[in-house]
């Protein structure tokens, strides 16, 4: 049997190859467009494949954890987006959409599953430790997007093929992952408490909607930033290309020393007053950004809202995973509300953005936070996790 700290180093892992798989299919964008010979619009709903079969996988992926484990269903999901990159990139190399489309719905299906089974375990691992630990497992995602994006860039430069860079780095992190997932929690055996199958649905349940719908507005948040945060200080300011992409990753440092610091905070008063004022955060910041007309607060503004991003989702999925018993399908429920906000929110931004301004379409997120303070009090700790 692991330790409970091999297992926590596992999880880490698993949450770090995730996003370095994800990131080394991005930093190839530019040659899949060229080689498919799209366009930008065009590429786009190429990319909808991963968005359809993520947002497909994601409510199926609880029951399956409940059937198989999630060290099994971490498994399926890493060789899912293994197989699926290597048939994308066949398809750009052999200049066949569909087949492109078809890999990168299959690459949906193995990040949905992945994801939400590494949850899933990274809340047990959490849960047993009696500490929090979840937004650092999320900031090991950001770490390993940032080794996939490193790595890409000479990759790119030199032209490396796409199906040897990023099939074969998508199967090295398939095996790595697989090796990870043994580490994993042994699978509960049926506890008498646990409900039967078709007894429940967390879908009914208020205080996992409620949770559902702050992970969203935080989502959004995320999502946004990461779409529009450059494109609003280019348009808004007339600033260089160069300052806006600065912006942008000041915004991402800044929300990763908030999911590796901010569990100190949340172990210290609690996640209700936490979360509170994260929210209060990233309204204030997002204010600062718009209003602030001088690079000394819109910069203070892009930290702020940086930190206020950063603990919503992961605390999130600690919320929902609560109760061991239920946690698989809870996950799934709370992560298929939050990743459809993630992948859907920006682009209806942009057609926003064209009314009333790329700045100005951020205060829309702004507002979001209201409902996101209304509903932290279903994520605050409960006295007997054991129950529902």
């Amino acid at each position: 049997m692991p330790s409970l700290l091999h297992t926590r180093n596992a999880v880490a892992a698993s949450f770090a190859l995730n996003g370095f798989c994800f990131a080394t299919m991005v930093s190839r964008l530019p040659d899949i467009r060229s080689g498919l010979e799209l366009d930008n619009a065009s590429l786009g709903l190429l990319l909808l494949a991963i968005s359809l079969g993520s947002v497909i996988a994601l409510p199926l992926s609880g029951r399956l954890i409940d059937r198989f484990s999630a060290s099994m269903v971490t498994r399926f999901g890493a060789v899912l987006v293994c197989a699926g990159l290597t048939v994308a990139m066949t398809g750009v190399v052999t200049d066949m959409i569909a087949l492109a489309a078809v890999g990168l719905f299959i690459d949906g299906i193995g990040i949905a599953t992945w994801d939400v089974s590494m949850n899933v375990e990274a809340a047990e691992v959490e849960r047993q430790l009696g500490r929090t630990i979840m937004p650092r497992f999320h900031a090991g995602w950001s770490f390993g997007a940032f080794a996939g994006a490193g790595i890409g860039i000479p990759m790119a430069a030199v032209h490396a093929p796409l199906v040897l860079h990023v099939g074969g780095f998508a199967a090295l992190a398939a095996l790595v992952a697989w090796r990870m997932a043994a580490s994993y929690l042994p699978a509960q055996e049926e506890h008498p408490d646990k409900p039967a199958a078709g007894s429940w649905s967390p879908w009914k349940e208020p205080r996992t909607l409620a949770i559902g719908v702050m992970v969203m507005a935080f989502a959004l948040s995320e999502g946004a930033a990461n779409d529009w945060l450059s494109l609003a200080l280019i348009d808004g300011y007339d600033v260089a290309h160069w300052v806006g992409v600065a912006g942008f990753t000041v915004f991402v440092i800044s929300m990763v020393a908030g999911r590796l610091y901010g569990p100190v905070v949340l172990d210290r008063y609690g996640r209700s007053p936490v979360l509170w004022g994260s929210a209060a955060a990233a309204f204030a910041g997002i204010l600062m950004i718009v209003y602030g007309d001088h690079v000394a607060v819109v910069g203070l503004g892009i930290v702020v809202w940086g930190l206020g991003a950063s603990l919503g989702f992961p605390v999130g999925m600690s919320a929902a995973a609560d109760d061991p018993l239920r946690a698989a399908r809870r996950v799934s429920t709370v992560s298929t509300i939050g990743y459809t906000a993630f992948l859907a929110g920006p682009p209806l931004l942009g057609l926003l953005a064209d009314h009333i301004g790329t700045l100005e379409t951020l205060l829309v997120i702004a507002g979001l936070m209201v409902p996101a303070a209304v509903t932290v009090f279903a994520a605050r700790e409960r006295g007997d996790r054991l129950r529902a």
